[in-house]
């Protein structure tokens, strides 16, 4: 199935989660002076125009990363989080993908390996890629994600930070994630584990935290943000979830200090909160 394309939701508050989390544990990945891998199950096109037609049609990133860059005042490092997306992107009308924001937070040793399945994005994310001079370190393949993960473990280094992001359209990927992780702690098990999720209403979406927890008891951390309260009628997005299996130790405390500035910059309605739970 390949219906999904992130533009017509580029810069939403799950972005702003997703890319916040991702942003803080590349750059505690960094201050060690050994290279690591980052792997992208699910790239996307790497950057995306918010002024084009998919986010027009929606204009989300209207209660997402334009409240973010208009925000009056804001927690450290949330603010380091906002600058650094000034100086990556572009244009100012330009979003990043997780792609775009990796290849400014990595450097000349470490190698990024990035999957897209999707035709049109898969072209995109060549194009933007090329465009952001990744050619000798990285590598960008049309396949499934989830199944050239595990032929990626481990790397050679040693040291990774892999992202999952499906869309979830279909009820099977929940499952699919799960396994995959299970799968690639079992090729590379100290492996830092990065999984975003939507919180719905739907049962697979609310059984798959509790499902990614058994597969790291101690050495996980979840971090939720809810804009909403849930639908009477039980559709929409209400939030995500960004879910670590080995965290960064600083990881904890720094989400502590910033979601609660998170949950109420980006809140649309009363039943905004934040869920932080894991001990890191």
């Amino acid at each position: 199935m390949l219906s999904y394309r992130h533009a017509f939701h580029a810069g939403n508050h799950a972005d702003i989660l997703k890319h916040f989390v991702l942003w803080l544990v590349l750059d505690y990945f960094g201050r060690k002076d050994k290279p690591y891998w980052y792997i992208d199950t699910h790239s996307g096109a790497g950057l995306y125009d918010l002024g084009g037609s998919e986010a027009q049609k929606v204009g989300e990133y209207r209660s997402g990363i334009a409240r973010l860059m208009a925000a009056d005042t804001l927690p450290e490092p949330l603010a380091q989080f906002r600058g650094r997306l000034k100086d990556i992107l572009p244009q100012e009308n330009l979003y990043c993908g997780s792609p775009w924001l990796a290849q400014a937070q990595t450097r000349a040793g470490d190698k990024l390996r990035l999957f897209e399945l999707h035709p049109i994005d898969f072209a995109l994310l060549e194009n933007n890629m090329r465009e952001a001079g990744l050619k000798r370190r990285g590598i960008i393949r049309q396949e499934d994600g989830l199944k050239g993960l595990l032929a990626l473990l481990p790397p050679p280094t040693r040291r990774a930070v892999v992202l999952t992001d499906p869309p979830y359209e279909e009820k099977q990927d929940y499952a699919r994630v799960v396994q995959t992780l299970k799968d690639a702690q079992k090729r590379f098990a100290q492996g830092c584990y990065l999984v975003w999720y939507p919180c719905l209403s739907r049962e697979e979406s609310r059984r798959l935290p509790e499902q990614l927890k058994k597969l790291s008891p101690d050495k996980h951390l979840l971090a939720e943000l809810h804009v909403a309260a849930p639908r009477a009628d039980g559709f929409g997005m209400h939030g995500s979830g960004m879910f670590a299996i080995n965290p960064p130790y600083l990881l904890r405390e720094q989400l502590a200090r910033n979601l609660p500035a998170l949950a109420n910059l980006l809140a649309q309605d009363a039943g905004a909160r934040f869920v932080l739970d894991g001990a890191g």
